[in-house]
């Protein structure tokens, strides 16, 4: 069975993005604890591309599906959990990527919503924050997605962020975003 086609965040309001989160239902991974069985021979690498055995897995309605059986576990590695298996598998860096940004609104009522690499939308605020970390190759800006994962920000995507803060950034404030009425710094503290 196809999968719908992704919508286009670019027309879309944060309400109708609201919409689309309240009807997505994942499975519940959390409440999942079967027997370790091994390794799934998966990776994600850091742009976000799904690997099996080494190929990159073409098909993006696979990878929609497997994401949503991955899960975090106590000890930072990922999983990909279903009622009867666990398998490991090899996370480079986040295990999504935010490939694209909507921003509603300024200041402290500013909103803003993000697509991951997988189709799915993140708002940013109390339960989906950004985190901006320096590491020897530049920043990697983060957002929390659920259960303890992330999406790495893509580079141009974080761009457009910066921007958006520098134009807004009060002078007794360190440059960052309001979003869903938390105030996100962009540098470390």
């Amino acid at each position: 069975m196809p999968m719908d086609p992704l919508p286009d965040l670019s027309t879309m309001s944060l309400t109708d993005i609201a919409k689309a989160l309240s009807e997505k239902r994942l499975p519940p991974v959390d409440q999942w604890h079967p027997t370790h069985c091994g390794d799934s021979d998966m990776r994600i690498a850091r742009d976000g591309t799904w690997y099996h055995q080494g190929s990159p897995i073409g098909r993006e309605a696979m990878v929609r599906l497997f994401s949503t059986i991955l899960r975090r576990e106590a000890d930072g590695s990922y999983v990909l959990v279903t009622p009867g298996e666990k398998l490991d598998i090899l996370v480079e860096d986040a295990p999504f990527v935010a490939v694209e940004v909507k921003s509603e609104g300024s200041g402290k009522h500013r909103k803003l919503a993000f697509r991951l690499n997988t189709g799915d939308f993140v708002v940013a605020g109390a339960e989906n924050a950004l985190r901006f970390e320096t590491k020897a190759d530049g920043p990697h800006p983060y957002l929390q997605v659920r259960g303890g994962m992330e999406a790495l920000i893509a580079r141009s995507v974080y761009y457009e962020l910066a921007n958006l803060a520098l134009d807004e950034t009060e002078d007794k404030e360190p440059v960052g975003l309001w979003s869903n009425g938390f105030y996100f710094a962009m540098s470390e503290a």
